[in-house]
């Protein structure tokens, strides 16, 4: 699924206009002679770090406002060059008209996962500490022994009962909200599962961060099902040799000078991994 068709950068005379032409991210992308891009169901930019794969995306992702949960900080100077950028959606024949961006359209950067990792690990910590307190209540509740004398001790004379007839792992889980904890990369794969829903144009920076080999191949498949099959559009930035074999991707590699469209086999970063597994093929048989 395609919403968006074409993304189009500043030239380099239209750079030259600016009060700064060689300011960050001016020029960035000029120098490649890279002034277009083309989009495909997915897209993927790749290179080395400082390319500006990342920059591209948040480019991209500024100048539609898409939602996003980290913050980005987006000068002067940052602002001016995406107000430089254009775009062409495309189009929906079924309507007779320029597809809009779904309201679900978002960019998840590799920040999001670890910050909803790290909130699952401080939520459990905080019911561990919660929950020490509780078995000690549990304790004096039961060893206590309340006599109803008036209206003053119902309240004790209640809990009493209540904790009479449980035990004290039931009465600890009803009162704590314990999020049941995975492995880093169970966690991170159930996040993008649960961000990734029908209907969207979606900006991944570098998602295959604290994901296994096995756990990018499983994400792999969750893009490709989400294109093919709930009508979402991706757009990713990434060197992860599993996201970059997507069959049909667009693949833009930001190491070229001028960029160009290449094969997944083709990029320096792949080359690299088939060559030093080749030259322990044996080691493997």
């Amino acid at each position: 699924m395609k919403y968006l068709k074409k993304f189009s950068l500043p030239t380099f005379q239209s750079e030259s206009l600016y009060d700064f032409p060689t300011k960050y991210p001016f020029s960035l992308f000029s120098s490649k002679d890279f002034y277009e891009v083309y989009f495909s169901d997915v897209t993927i930019f790749y290179g080395s770090n400082g390319s500006g794969k990342s920059t591209l995306l948040n480019v991209i992702n500024h100048k539609f406002n898409l939602k996003r949960r980290s913050s980005f900080f987006a000068d002067e100077t940052f602002k001016a060059y995406v107000d430089k950028c254009s775009f062409q959606l495309e189009y929906n024949d079924d309507l007779d008209e320029l597809y809009e961006l779904p309201k679900n359209s978002k960019i998840i950067a590799s920040e999001d996962v670890f910050n909803h990792i790290l909130n699952i690990r401080e939520e459990n910590i905080k019911n561990e500490k919660n929950s020490l307190k509780l078995k000690k209540e549990y304790s004096k509740i039961k060893k206590g022994n309340v006599k109803f004398g008036g209206l003053k001790d119902y309240e004790s004379l209640v809990a009493q009962n209540e904790v009479r007839s449980k035990t004290q792992t039931s009465f600890i889980r009803e009162r704590t909200n314990f999020i049941k904890q995975f492995s880093n990369g169970e966690s991170s794969l159930r996040f993008f599962d649960s961000e990734l829903e029908n209907d969207g144009l979606y900006l991944l920076d570098e998602p295959e961060n604290s994901l296994s080999p096995e756990f990018q191949v499983q994400l792999m498949r969750l893009i490709v099902e989400c294109s093919r099959y709930c009508n979402c559009q991706f757009i990713i930035a990434t060197h992860s040799p599993f996201l970059l074999s997507i069959p049909g991707a667009k693949i833009y590699n930001l190491d070229d000078n001028p960029v160009d469209v290449c094969n997944w086999t083709e990029l320096e970063n792949v080359r690299f991994y088939y060559d030093f597994f080749k030259s322990h093929e044996d080691e493997f048989e």
